[in-house]
Parts: structure tokens; C-alpha cells; sequence
């Protein structure tokens, strides 16, 4: 035996009739701070201001870079360089 049933309602009638909470406004309050972050971050987007992140930190991270390198090429495991 098939039974076809369709209702027809919006999603605010079937969330009530379900027994769901309504979350709009939550989600409303939610979009909005995301909107505020991802302003905020814009910024730093930016080429220029990237570049200048990674030029401050680019002498230390060169060094790293260079060490697992030399490791990799030796065949020594990232834990074994205490001589």
C-alpha cells in the first residue's frame, strides 16, 4: 500500500507545528556579527599588509624552512637533531 500525503506551509508553520524553537532572530544576531568580523578582517586582505606579516616573521621562518629542508635531504627524522 502507497500513501501520498502533501502539506502545504511555510517553514514558521511547520517549525510550530513540529514543536521547534524559532531561531531567526539568533540567526539574524549571528549574521550580523559575522558581517562585523569579516569587515574588521578586510584589512589585513589587503597585499601590502600581507606582504608586511610576512616579512616580519620572514627571518625566523626562513631559518625553520632551511632546517627541515637539511633534515628532509639527510634522511633524518624531524625528532633525531640532538647531536
Amino acid at each position: 500500500m502507497k500513501v501520498n500525503i502533501n502539506i502545504e506551509c511555510t517553514p514558521e508553520e511547520a517549525r510550530t507545528f513540529m514543536g521547534l524553537p524559532d531561531v531567526t532572530g539568533l540567526n539574524a544576531q549571528l549574521v550580523e556579527e559575522m558581517s562585523k568580523r569579516m569587515s574588521a578582517n578586510m584589512d589585513a586582505m589587503e597585499p601590502d599588509a600581507l606582504m608586511r606579516s610576512w616579512m616580519t616573521m620572514g627571518g625566523e621562518w626562513q631559518k625553520q624552512m632551511m632546517g627541515l629542508m637539511g633534515q628532509a635531504a639527510s634522511g633524518r627524522p624531524s625528532g633525531s637533531d640532538k647531536s
